[in-house]
């Protein structure tokens, strides 16, 4: 657990000194955890280092853990793709939902959200790369849903989330998460009142950053690799 706490520290050092080379205030841009298949403990270490956001990809096994860590003040995010008999589940227990992609899901969410729990705060997960193997909406697709979503009592649609193909270089990088800080621009520019780019990983941190991320999303940067 030691070397979550100098990992933690490390990736905050990476996130401020990309931000700055970028123009940027490390203050505009979130750390999520990316926690999926780590125990309680390590999200336990993590929070005693200041980490409050935590990201998760299966709800059943995140619910077990949110059970024995109800005694800290974290937020959750669910950051897998959303199976139609995990809506429930998911718009009881999460705060944030970075993968929506059909009006079907988002549906199913706002329906199954308590009016006491507030908004369930919504990303769309775009398909920037066009991969057949990934889930999301199709970048043509995104004005549409966006729109069906924003109309959702209980949900508030935040922003955009893509997963990107794996290229090499940084130029490359950049260009896949341009193309979803313009589709984000033009639906803002079309009055949609959007706050949150969730995009960049512990492998493209520096590219996710120079294209404007407000979220980036890191598992083995602070976890290590998962065995």
């Amino acid at each position: 657990m030691q070397n979550i706490a100098q990992n933690l520290a490390g990736i905050r050092a990476k996130l401020e000194s990309s931000a700055g080379r970028h123009g940027r205030s490390a203050g505009s841009i979130t750390l999520l955890a990316v926690s999926k298949s780590q125990p309680a403990e390590a999200i336990r270490a993590a929070a005693a280092c200041g980490q409050r956001e935590f990201g998760e990809s299966y709800a059943q096994e995140a619910i077990a853990k949110m059970e024995q860590l109800t005694d800290l003040p974290l937020t959750w995010h669910f950051i897998g793709p959303v199976q139609s008999n995990k809506t429930r589940l998911i718009a009881r227990y999460f705060h944030w939902v970075h993968s929506v992609d059909r009006d079907k899901i988002a549906r199913r969410l706002a329906e199954s959200r308590a009016p006491a729990s507030g908004p369930l705060n919504v990303c769309l997960q775009v398909n920037i790369s066009g991969e057949s193997t990934k889930s999301g909406v199709a970048p043509a697709a995104v004005d549409e849903l966006a729109r069906q979503i924003a109309a959702l009592p209980g949900l508030r649609l935040r922003g955009l989330m893509t997963i990107p193909e794996p290229v090499s270089t940084l130029a490359e990088q950049r260009a896949g998460f341009r193309r979803l800080r313009e589709i984000f621009t033009r639906l803002q520019q079309g009055g949609l009142n959007l706050d949150t780019l969730s995009m960049g990983t512990t492998s493209d941190l520096e590219a996710a950053i120079a294209e404007g991320a407000t979220m980036v999303r890191i598992g083995t940067g602070i976890f290590g690799a998962r065995t």
